[in-house]
Formats: C-alpha cells, sequence, structure tokens
C-alpha cells in the first residue's frame, strides 16, 4: 500500500529558465522572448556541437502564433554557432523526438506550450536518442544563456544553414501506423478524433484514415489563437458531443502538441489515463510484451489502478509528476509501459516521450481484437474517491508555513493507511495542488478542503 505523502515543493521552481517540462511562459511576457529564444538557440547549440561533421537540430512547432517568431530566434541562435537547421513546421512533439533519432540529429527542438492557452508557448529540447534533457544538461545550458556566447560564434562557412523538411510529415505517419500489430487494421471502425487545433492536425486524421478507420475529425482548423480552445484533451466534451452526433465507436481527444491523450467511449463518457495504462498493460501483458513486472505512474494515478494491478500479479512504480520522471524510472528499472492520469502515456518500445496517436492505437487494436464496446473494455477497474484542487498564491513559498505543514499532517493522519494525501506546487505555474484519495469520498473532501483553506490563509 502506498503510505500518505506529501512534497514541500519543487526542485524546479528555483531554476531560472527551465520548469518541469521545458521553458514555458507567457510568449513576450517576462521571460519567454525573442531574446530568450536566440540565447537558447546558442546556448544548447554549443552544447551540443560534437564534432567536426555539419551539426544538425530539427525544431518542429505547434500552432499557436508565436510559434513563428519563437522558430526564427531559435533558427538565428543555432545558425550563428554553426548549426544547420531543419524546420519541420507543425508537428507533434513525439514525431520530434523521433525525427531528431531518425534524421542523425544532433539536437531536437519542439516549440509548444502542450496544454496551455494559445498566448503561452514553451522550448522543449531532445537529446540526440530522442529523450529530454537531463537537469544537469539544462542547468549547463542555463549557465551558458547568462554568460558571454559570442566567443562561441561561427565565421564564414562555419555559420550554420537552415531549410525546411518537406518529407517529416509522412515519416511520422508511417512510424505511428508500424507501431499498430501487424494482422490489425481498423476498418469498419467509426473514430471521432480531437486535435485541439494543435500540432497533430495534419499527421493525425490521415495516419487513421490510411489504416482503415472511418475518420470524423474536429480541432483541426488552426488559425494560431484558437489551440485547445474548447477542444482537445483540456475539453473533452467537444469530442463526447461529437460521438454521440455520429454514433462512433471511440473518440480520440489530443492536446496541443499531441503527447497526451483522453479517450472517450461510445457513450460519451471519459476514459483518463489510468485506465487506458490498464487496458494496454493486461494487452502488452497476454502478448508477452510487458517488460519490469508492472508499469511506471505517478503520485497523481489512482489507488484503484494499484490494486488493479496488484490482482494481476503486477507493480505499479510511483513518481513525482512529470513525464519525464516517468520516464527515467522506466528507463533505470526496465519497465515499457508508463505515464500520467493526464494522458500522458510512454510506450517505450516505439517511443522516447508520451505519444496520443501511438497510446490511441493500441486501444484501438485492443478494441478491433475483443469486438467489445469502448465503456466494457475501459472499465478495468472502480476507481478510489478522489479529489483535486488547485489553489494560486501571489508569491513566498506557502507550503513552508507552520500552519500548512500542521494541515498536511493532520488531513495524513486523518486519511490513515488506506488514503493518500499529495500536496505539491506546480513545476509550471503559480499554484499548489492538493490531491486525497480514500474510500470514503466525505473523508477526502474534509481533508483537502482543511489543506486548501490553510494554503489560502497564508497565500
Amino acid at each position: 500500500m502506498i503510505r500518505t505523502s506529501s512534497e514541500s515543493g519543487d526542485p524546479e521552481m528555483a531554476r531560472k529558465y527551465f520548469g518541469t517540462d521545458g521553458i514555458r511562459g507567457l510568449a513576450n511576457g517576462d521571460k519567454l522572448t525573442p531574446e530568450l529564444a536566440l540565447k537558447v538557440g546558442m546556448a544548447a547549440g554549443t552544447k551540443f556541437v560534437r564534432g567536426d561533421h555539419r551539426n544538425r537540430v530539427v525544431i518542429g512547432k505547434d500552432t499557436r502564433r508565436s510559434g513563428y517568431m519563437i522558430e526564427q530566434a531559435l533558427t538565428a541562435g543555432f545558425t550563428a554557432v554553426g548549426m544547420d537547421v531543419y524546420l519541420l513546421g507543425p508537428m507533434p512533439t513525439p514525431a520530434v523526438a523521433m525525427l531528431t533519432r531518425s534524421l542523425r540529429a544532433d539536437l531536437g527542438v519542439m516549440i509548444s506550450a502542450s496544454h496551455n492557452p494559445f498566448d503561452d508557448n514553451g522550448i522543449k529540447l531532445f537529446r540526440p536518442d530522442g529523450y529530454k534533457l537531463s537537469d544537469e544538461i539544462e542547468l549547463e545550458i542555463e549557465r551558458l544563456i547568462d554568460s558571454d556566447m559570442t566567443r562561441y560564434l561561427a565565421r564564414g562557412r562555419d555559420i550554420g544553414r537552415a531549410h525546411r523538411d518537406e518529407e517529416a510529415r509522412t515519416r511520422y505517419i508511417e512510424y505511428a501506423k508500424r507501431t499498430l500489430p501487424r494482422n490489425i487494421d481498423l476498418a469498419g471502425l467509426r473514430v471521432v478524433l480531437d486535435c485541439a487545433n494543435g500540432a497533430a492536425y495534419k499527421v493525425a486524421p490521415i495516419a487513421l484514415w490510411e489504416l482503415g478507420a472511418e475518420v470524423f475529425t474536429i480541432g483541426a482548423e488552426p488559425d494560431g489563437f484558437n489551440i485547445n480552445h474548447k477542444v482537445g484533451s483540456t475539453a473533452p466534451e467537444a469530442v463526447a458531443a461529437k460521438v454521440k452526433e455520429v454514433r462512433a465507436d471511440i473518440g480520440i481527444a489530443l492536446d496541443g502538441d499531441a503527447d497526451r491523450v483522453i479517450i472517450i467511449d461510445e457513450k460519451g463518457h471519459v476514459v483518463d489515463g489510468d485506465q487506458l495504462m490498464a487496458v494496454i498493460a493486461e494487452s502488452w501483458l497476454e502478448r508477452q510484451m510487458l517488460m519490469g513486472g508492472g508499469i511506471v505512474a505517478t503520485i497523481m494515478s489512482n489507488l484503484g489502478l494499484e490494486r488493479h494491478l496488484t490482482k494481476l500479479g503486477l507493480t505499479l512504480e510511483r513518481t513525482q509528476v512529470g513525464d519525464r520522471y516517468v520516464l527515467e524510472t522506466m528507463r533505470a528499472k526496465g519497465f515499457n509501459v508508463g505515464g500520467e492520469q493526464s494522458g500522458h502515456i510512454i510506450l517505450s518500445d516505439f517511443t522516447t516521450t508520451g505519444d496520443g496517436l501511438v497510446a490511441a492505437l493500441q486501444l484501438l487494436s485492443v478494441l478491433k481484437q475483443q469486438e467489445r464496446p469502448v465503456s466494457e473494455i475501459c472499465a478495468r477497474f472502480e476507481k478510489v474517491p478522489q479529489l483535486l484542487r488547485s489553489v494560486k498564491f501571489k508569491s513566498g513559498k506557502p507550503l513552508e508555513h507552520k500552519q500548512v505543514i500542521q494541515a498536511i499532517a493532520d488531513g495524513q493522519a486523518l486519511l490513515g493507511e488506506a488514503g493518500r494525501l499529495v500536496v505539491r506546487a506546480s513545476g509550471t505555474e503559480p499554484v499548489i495542488r492538493v490531491m486525497g484519495e480514500a474510500d470514503d469520498a466525505r473523508l477526502v473532501e474534509t481533508v483537502v478542503g482543511q489543506v486548501e483553506a490553510a494554503i489560502k490563509q497564508v497565500a
């Protein structure tokens, strides 16, 4: 049984530029400006210039208007230190990770703020092997950003060049299709696909259609400002309504950069990442593909998932919040299935980061094999009552106040051994997350309410 636990803060908060998932913030706000993007390009380029070959970097982006600005500034930075730039255009985050490896690039960059509103943006960096950078390398890049980088500037013939890669989309589509078992296609399935007006709006509908599905696409008309707006994984109501309208077998809702997915069953009900991980884990166990004797998830995953896996003889390894930590644990301990309740699903047989389309394809293969409705396939366990509250704060460190510490301790004592309390600072915004979980829903509400009230008093 997982014991009650809390975190008094997030190590990422102390860093100047990088947070839980790269650099993220309001475009042209206090942090994320063209000037910073230029410096990131120069610093990251300097860090990943290796040997005397023409070093290359691939840059993908989602559909935010500010992406043009950041893309150009990064390109200037990379070419200034002698790297050749391959511009991929709108492309899912997992596609950038895959193409970094496939194109033998020395570095990959994704310009996106994922599920955040359109006026935010971000910069995610990938190593040559397609994995996200370690904390140590991010800190080294931070130090370079704040230093004088003129000595690293290339001159003459050594200055890099940039060009657009028009074939990248096709590469990713074929790669995604190959993750479906060979003997399976999607013929006869009616699929509603919500691309969140984001990075997958070109590739995901084509991949599903080419696999044989009848595809009803929404959220595929980006205008630079409507990414994640009333569509996508953070607003599943849109895809749920469409599923009911066209009587589809399944709804698939991606987020802005397509590294997470939320499933909607044929009745219009939401299936979260926990249920999806349970389905994939069980399917892979039957196919003798599951590694590590279980899966990896975060401290936010439902206790019901853990109990279900235990009945199957499998373990649930928990990490702190963030798909990078899930992946680190998967790599360190030999697991090949992991993810988050929010729909970040990492299947390391295929990907080095969350991939919403690839995760959805695994479920679609089970759907075709079992010929049962999604509502039955994805009801693997009964959820334990769980309550999550987000408490905004203006400044300071509310979690270090004595009365908040006491409220957390009291809450843990009330929940006892059979429940969990997780209190953590967000790595991307000034918010404290309070999550309580136990079989007694009223008790959970009481505990979460008490901790929330204590935070509000000092925040």
